[in-house]
């Protein structure tokens, strides 16, 4: 059987749990977690398509991984809104509308950009360049092709630096937000190679925190989310 191609898989999920699974703004996931977010990367890259159903043992065959996890994990994801429970069927991938974007894209803008540009004065260097590695990730992802892969990542720098700010609520209400955003311009965005521009956005802005050049921040973060809204959430594939 051909393997799926990266953009379809969950990856590092179908192994046992160890040490090896991301902190994701602070917080160390369980298993279950951790298949609950590889699963919850693939619905914000828009490789679940929204509206359509899918069972926990077709996306456990999909993904590599076992049904009871996935089964579980899709229940979390249904709590968050993120799926509806489909009876004797499986989950059903919820639509967002445009205005629904607009305004996730409105409400992250506004808590992210002053905390990020905060951190010019407080955060420290040490802790920053501990997330160096991560946003060298998005950009091999991005080189790869790897949609999935990149949500992950993406996940781990921007959460990870947000807690840098010391306010596990701020994290967990951008965790949040992040979750209910279908990036569906994802794929063409890749196909064209401008993924790979808003990936190394990631280092410039390390680069900027670094020399503590907050109106550099600021103009980062402002065209970095400006990309969730006005580039990735193209409207859903047919």
């Amino acid at each position: 059987m051909t393997a799926p191609p990266p953009s379809s898989r969950i990856p590092a999920v179908s192994g046992p749990p160890g040490p090896a699974l991301p902190v994701l703004g602070g917080r160390r996931s369980s298993y279950r977690e951790r298949v609950a977010d590889a699963l919850r990367a693939a619905l914000i890259a828009g490789e679940l398509r929204p509206g359509e159903v899918y069972s926990a043992p077709t996306l456990a065959t999909r993904f590599g991984v076992s049904a009871t996890p996935v089964r579980e994990a899709m229940l979390d994801l249904a709590k968050e809104g993120l799926v509806d429970a489909v009876p004797n069927k499986g989950f059903r991938v919820t639509e967002v509308s445009d205005r629904q974007l607009d305004e996730y894209t409105h409400v992250r803008a506004l808590i992210e950009i002053p905390t990020v540009v905060a951190l010019t004065t407080t955060a420290d260097p040490v802790s920053l360049e501990a997330l160096r590695p991560a946003a060298r990730e998005i950009v091999a992802a991005a080189v790869a092709g790897d949609l999935i892969a990149y949500v992950e990542a993406d996940t781990r720098f921007h959460l990870g630096l947000l807690a840098l700010a010391g306010n596990a609520h701020l994290v967990e209400v951008v965790r949040g937000l992040r979750g209910r955003a279908r990036l569906y311009g994802l794929t063409a965005l890749s196909a064209s190679g401008r993924l790979l521009a808003s990936a190394q956005e990631h280092l410039e802005l390390l680069d900027a925190l670094s020399a503590r050049d907050e109106r550099a921040v600021r103009e980062i973060m402002t065209r970095h989310l400006g990309h969730v809204r006005g580039l990735w959430a193209s409207p859903a594939p047919e």
